[in-house]
């Protein structure tokens, strides 16, 4: 049989018969019933299925040419030479959901988790582990040709030396492919047998390493020196953290709002606090006078940045502790901001104050769930002596009264 040409095709007459393709059995171009040197293809056959005489369109001509069409015909034909409907094929392969690939299908999920994390740093963080140290890897790969070993690839490189951040990244993809299984897109979850790849961690307690803390008898010497009156937000800052033993982020986003200087009270509130619950703190006398230094520098945050007029950034607590070579009780490290709680928690054991008092200062769940169903109080009015005491000693001085 002639090969159709485009010199045929191109001048078909509107209405007229099909034109036989010629180099495949069964495709013709069908003429267009208004239009010359239009028209559509179809493959005519025999269901392999149903044994029923039916027609697949391959697209309009001139859009699909002659060599296209053919090699669609030929492809359909393989499929009938098999036993396959090619129709039928092509409907199954219409439904099927397309197979994302492990970034996608981690972006997707980190947007449906968002909503349920209150705190937006956590949810930043998700992606951003997941982006640094999974994604160069095998962000492009398709869920359903990820393995262990691919997982294990992974993890590798930070298992050991950075055990902490590896849990993490190693629970984060487990839920993606948990997310990947639940949707159909793989059979399984390659991250819950990644450990028989990898080496033994050293244990929780091996590798927890404390914040580098001031012992408690040098906190008046370092807060006479290095926390003098002044306008400086930062010392005024880190003299709150000090007198309250509070977290450092829950003072820096301290707002005026939570206050009670006439009786004498600051409440964190429940989304703030680490536990998520709210937390009065009783306000010694030094911890009012600072409050009243700062008044008026901003209408909503206690310590504000005074240029931006936003919350003091986590880092210049760290920076001001390191230029004021801050002594700790680790060699060769400075003090951290967050280890002055456990100066004050030191001080507390040694002055004989009560463990239940020091916890409650320091907002400490009970971890015993039966003994915590009985405590209903947070022993305010028994932790302002407490507190007092605390500020007499480490701000021997009194009242600081800001000068230039």
């Amino acid at each position: 049989m002639t090969l159709l040409t485009d010199t045929k095709a191109r001048n078909v007459k509107a209405g007229s018969t099909p034109l036989a393709h010629g180099g495949v059995t069964g495709l013709a171009l069908h003429p267009s019933p208004s239009h010359k040197g239009q028209g559509k293809w179809v493959l005519r056959y025999v269901s392999p299925v149903t044994g029923k005489r039916r027609n697949a369109g391959l697209g309009s001509y001139p859009d699909i040419g002659i060599a296209e069409a053919a090699k669609q015909g030929r492809f359909m034909r393989e499929k009938l030479a098999n036993g396959q409907d090619p129709l039928e094929a092509k409907a199954n392969e219409a439904v099927k959901p397309h197979m994302p690939i492990l970034r996608e299908a981690a972006k997707i999920l980190h947007k449906e988790l968002t909503p349920g994390w209150k705190n937006a740093k956590h949810a930043q963080q998700w992606i951003n582990t997941l982006t640094e140290y999974a994604f160069p890897l095998i962000g492009a790969m398709p869920l359903d040709q990820i393995q262990p070993r691919h997982i294990a690839d992974v993890l590798r490189p930070i298992w050991l030396e950075k055990a902490e951040t590896a849990g993490r990244v190693k629970q984060r993809l487990h839920a993606v492919m948990a997310w990947g299984w639940a949707h159909g897109f793989c059979q399984s979850n390659p991250v819950d047998v990644v450990n028989h790849l990898l080496p033994l961690q050293p244990g929780k307690t091996v590798r927890t390493q404390h914040q580098p803390a001031m012992p408690w008898a040098l906190m008046p010497a370092f807060v006479t020196d290095h926390l003098p009156p002044s306008v400086e937000v930062t010392r005024q800052l880190l003299g709150f953290v000090i007198l309250t033993a509070a977290r450092s982020g829950e003072v820096r986003y301290m707002t005026w709002d939570e206050v009670d200087l006439k009786n004498k009270l600051w409440t964190v509130p429940a989304e703030r606090m680490k536990a998520k619950l709210s937390h009065r703190v009783p306000l010694s006398q030094q911890a009012i006078a600072l409050l009243k230094h700062q008044q008026g520098l901003h209408h909503t945050f206690v310590f504000p940045s005074v240029r931006k007029g936003v919350p003091l950034s986590d880092m210049v607590l760290t920076a001001f502790l390191r230029r004021m070579k801050a002594v700790s009780d680790v060699p060769g490290r400075v003090a951290t901001a967050h280890g002055f709680r456990s100066s004050f928690r030191d001080w507390c054991s040694e002055k004989g104050y009560a463990r239940d008092l020091a916890e409650r200062a320091l907002a400490h769940t009970v971890q015993n769930k039966v003994e915590a169903a009985y405590h209903r109080t947070d022993l305010l009015e028994q932790r302002r002596p407490l507190m007092q005491a605390w500020a007499d000693f480490v701000m021997p001085n009194g009242k600081p009264e800001a000068h230039d």
